[in-house]
C-alpha cells in the first residue's frame, strides 16, 4: 500500500484530535491551530485525488486488521478526494472572512470552543464523504448536527438559541428517520458495508423479494437527509439558523453542512441501493416535484423579505432545490449537474455571507434593506463580491451558476415526462432570483441622497427610512427626542456617538468604533481595514470564476467519480 492511501484516515484522526488540543488554547495560537489543521488536510487531499486519477481506480483502507463486518473501512474514489479538497478550500474561507465577527461577537472564554466545534464538523464531514459503512455514517452525521448546533447558539442571543433550538428538533426528526431506514436495510440485508448492502440488494431486487421493505427503508433515508439538508417544506429551521448565527457559522452552514448530508444521499442512491433501483421506486419522482416546489417557494420568500441575510438564506432554500431536481431526473447528467450546483452554491453562497457582512459594516451593523442603500460605494470591494455572488446565483455567463443551470436544461433534455416541467421551473426560478438579487445589488449602488430625494414626499416624512414630525421624533429606523437619543438601531446621547447598535433582524451588536457615521448613515470601509475579510473576499471571487469558466475538467472529474462509484 502506497503511503498517500493513508492520508483519508490520516485527515479524518486529524481534524478529530485537533478539536481537544483547541479546547486548551487560547487567543490567536488556538485560530493559528484551526487553520493550521484546515490547509494539512486540503494538501493531504490533494495529494490522494492526484493518486487515485493517476491510479485511475478507487481503493478501500481497512481500518485494523479485522474485515467486515467486524471491522470497519473507508473507500476513496476522485469524487471523494476532490470533495474533500474542495470543502477544506471553503471552510478555510469562511473562517478568514469571520475572524472580525468572531471576536466582537462571541464572549473570549467561548472563543476556543468555537474552534472545537468547527474542527469536529470538519472530521464528520471527512467521514461522510470517505465512509464505507453505513452506521458509520449515521455516528458521524450525528456529530455534524452536535457540532452545527454549537455553532448556531455559541453566539448567546435569544434569536440564536431559538434558532438552535429549531435547527436541533428538526435535525432530530430527520436523523431518527435515517436511523430507521439503516435499521430497515440491515434487516433486509443483514449487512451495514455499502458494497456488501448494494450486492444483496441487487439479488434481492433481481427476485423481488422484500421489494416493500427496500422500498421503506429508501423512503425513510431520503426523507429523513432531505430534513436535514433544508428540502422545502423540512425549511422552517433554515432562515433563522443563517440568518443570526455569526458570520463564520452561516457561511459554514450554508455552504457546507447541508451539502455533506446531500452527497451521503448521492452515495446512499449510486453506491447502497444502486440508481436502477432507485429509479423504479418512483422516489426520485417525489424528490423531483418537492425539488421544483422549493425553486419557486423559495425565491418567493426571498423576494418578501427585508433583511439581507435572511434574503440569502431563503435564497438557499431555492438552490437546495435544483440540487434535489437534478437528483429526481433520475439520470446520470442529472447526477452530475447536481453534484456541480452543490460546488457553485458553496463558492458563492459563503461569498454572498461574508460581502454581506462587509456591507453591513459599512452600514452602522444594519442588515435591513433601508440601511443599506449606498453601501457598495461605502465598502467597494464587498459590494463588487456581492455583485459577482448575485450574477451567478441569477445564472450570468462566466459565473458557476450559469454552468449549473446550463446543466441541468441539458440533463432534462430528452426526457419524456420532466424535461417541460424542469425548463418552466428554471425559467421561472431564474426571473425570481433576478428580481431579489438585482433588486438589492441596486440598492447597494444607489446613493443615499437620490434615494432620500426619490422616497421625500415635502412634508419631512421618507418611507422607509423613517418619518419626521414636528416634535423631531422619528420612527421607522428609530426614534429621536428632544435629548438626541435614538432607539431601533441604536441608541445616540448628546455627543452624536453610537453606545449600543443593533442588527435589525439579526440581532448583532457592535461598539462604537465600529459606526463611524459618514452622512449619518454609516462608514467607509477600506480593504485593508480587515484584510482576512478582503483576502477571503477576492478568493471567493476567483473561485467562482475559475468554477464557471474552467468547468470542463471539472466536470470530467464529476463523471469519473461518479463511474468509480459503480
Amino acid at each position: 500500500m502506497a503511503f498517500v492511501q493513508n492520508f483519508p484516515f490520516l485527515s479524518i484522526i486529524l481534524s478529530l484530535f485537533s478539536g481537544p488540543l483547541c479546547s486548551i488554547l487560547n487567543g490567536k495560537w488556538v485560530r493559528r491551530v484551526n487553520a493550521a489543521v484546515i490547509v494539512a488536510i486540503g494538501i493531504l487531499s490533494a495529494f490522494v485525488l492526484r493518486f487515485v486519477i493517476s491510479a485511475g481506480q478507487p481503493y478501500v483502507y481497512r481500518m485494523g486488521h479485522f474485515p467486515a463486518p467486524w471491522g470497519n473501512e473507508i473507500r476513496v474514489g476522485i469524487l471523494e478526494a476532490f470533495m474533500a479538497c474542495f470543502f477544506c478550500i471553503i471552510m478555510l474561507l469562511c473562517m478568514m472572512g469571520g475572524i472580525r465577527e468572531r471576536e466582537t461577537e462571541i464572549e473570549e472564554s467561548k472563543q476556543n470552543l468555537y474552534y472545537v466545534m468547527v474542527n469536529l464538523l470538519l472530521c464528520s464531514l471527512l467521514a461522510l464523504i470517505y465512509t464505507n459503512d453505513l452506521f458509520t455514517a449515521y455516528v458521524f452525521v450525528e456529530i455534524n448536527t452536535i457540532s452545527a448546533c454549537g455553532l448556531i447558539m455559541i453566539r448567546q442571543t435569544g434569536r440564536t438559541f431559538e434558532a438552535a433550538t429549531r435547527y436541533m428538533i428538526m435535525s432530530l426528526l430527520g436523523s431518527g428517520l435515517l436511523l430507521l431506514g439503516i435499521c430497515y436495510l440491515y434487516a433486509v440485508t443483514g449487512h451495514l458495508l455499502m458494497s456488501n448492502i448494494r450486492e444483496q440488494v441487487q439479488l434481492l431486487a433481481a427476485s423481488g423479494q422484500h421489494h416493500i421493505s427496500l422500498m421503506v427503508a429508501l423512503g425513510l433515508m431520503s426523507v429523513g437527509l432531505a430534513i436535514k439538508s433544508a428540502l422545502y417544506p423540512f425549511h422552517a429551521w433554515l432562515p433563522d439558523a443563517y440568518g443570526y448565527s455569526t458570520l463564520s457559522s452561516s457561511a459554514i452552514l450554508s455552504s457546507l453542512v447541508s451539502k455533506g448530508y446531500i452527497f451521503l444521499l448521492i452515495k446512499i442512491f449510486c453506491r447502497v441501493i444502486g440508481f436502477d433501483v432507485v429509479t423504479e421506486s418512483k422516489v426520485v419522482n417525489v424528490l423531483f416535484v418537492f425539488g421544483i416546489i422549493g425553486m419557486i417557494m423559495g425565491s418567493w420568500s426571498a423576494i418578501k423579505e427585508k433583511n439581507l441575510r435572511r434574503m440569502i438564506a431563503f435564497s438557499s432554500v431555492a438552490q437546495i432545490g435544483y440540487i434535489y431536481m437534478g437528483l429526481g431526473l433520475a439520470t446520470e447528467a442529472g447526477i452530475v449537474a447536481s453534484i456541480y450546483h452543490v460546488l457553485s452554491h458553496a463558492a458563492t453562497k459563503s461569498l454572498l455571507f461574508v460581502a454581506a457582512s462587509g456591507l453591513s459594516d459599512a452600514s452602522g451593523g444594519s442588515d435591513r434593506y433601508a440601511d443599506i442603500t449606498g453601501a457598495g460605494f461605502r465598502n467597494k470591494l464587498a459590494g463588487i463580491a456581492f455583485l459577482v455572488g448575485s450574477l451567478s446565483m441569477v445564472g450570468m455567463p462566466m459565473f458557476s451558476g450559469f454552468i449549473s443551470k446550463l446543466f441541468f436544461a441539458q440533463a432534462a433534455v430528452g426526457h419524456a415526462h420532466k424535461m417541460l416541467p424542469t425548463v418552466i421551473a428554471l425559467a421561472i426560478s431564474t426571473i425570481l432570483n433576478a428580481v431579489y438579487f438585482m433588486k438589492t445589488v441596486i440598492r447597494i449602488y444607489t446613493p443615499m441622497g437620490a434615494y432620500e430625494a426619490v422616497k421625500g414626499d415635502g412634508t419631512g416624512k421618507a418611507d422607509g427610512i423613517g418619518k419626521t414630525d414636528g416634535t423631531g421624533k422619528a420612527d421607522g429606523i428609530g426614534k429621536r427626542d428632544g435629548t438626541g437619543k435614538a432607539d431601533g438601531i441604536g441608541k445616540r446621547d448628546g455627543t452624536g456617538k453610537t453606545d449600543r447598535a443593533e442588527e435589525n433582524g439579526a440581532g448583532s451588536e457592535r461598539s462604537a468604533s465600529d459606526c463611524q457615521e459618514v452622512g449619518g448613515t454609516g462608514r467607509q470601509v477600506v480593504i485593508w481595514e480587515q484584510p482576512a475579510k478582503s483576502a477571503a473576499l477576492i478568493c471567493f471571487i476567483l473561485l467562482n470564476l475559475i468554477l464557471g469558466l474552467n468547468s470542463d475538467p471539472i466536470m470530467r472529474l464529476i463523471q469519473g467519480g461518479i463511474e468509480m462509484f459503480d
